[in-house]
């Protein structure tokens, strides 16, 4: 079976064990954060609530639970108390969250994903 790569964006087998280094852009002490008992409780927590589907694919139509990730809408290194917050984080599959980084995707719109995911529990 073969799967697309979250590092390098080539197609490998799923035994495959990349060797690309991700690019992460944290200082020290987010990466201490995220590397915390309690963000990974409620990075599990806010895919259960997303039912393990892309927030932005599902508004779409579109069922992806493959390479999901939960993205802060108002980043960490602006307000690290925005950590574990429910109304600020949202799970979204690596196309979109690499577009909600680079700014494509509005924070207005993911706040307001986030807002119904929470309301609708």
């Amino acid at each position: 079976m073969y799967k697309a790569c979250s590092r390098c964006g080539k197609v490998h087998s799923k035994n495959y064990k990349c060797s690309v280094k991700r690019k992460y852009n944290y200082n020290n002490e987010e990466r201490k954060l995220r590397n915390t008992n309690k963000w990974h409780k409620k990075s599990i927590q806010v895919r259960e609530k997303s039912r393990w589907l892309c927030a932005v694919c599902f508004e779409e139509g579109i069922y992806t639970f493959d390479n999901l990730e939960v993205h802060h809408i108002v980043k960490l290194k602006d307000d690290k108390t925005k950590l574990l917050d429910d109304y600020n984080l949202i799970c979204l599959c690596s196309m979109h969250h690499k577009l909600a980084d680079e700014g494509k995707i509005s924070a207005e719109h993911l706040l307001e994903l986030a807002r119904k995911r929470e309301n609708d529990v």
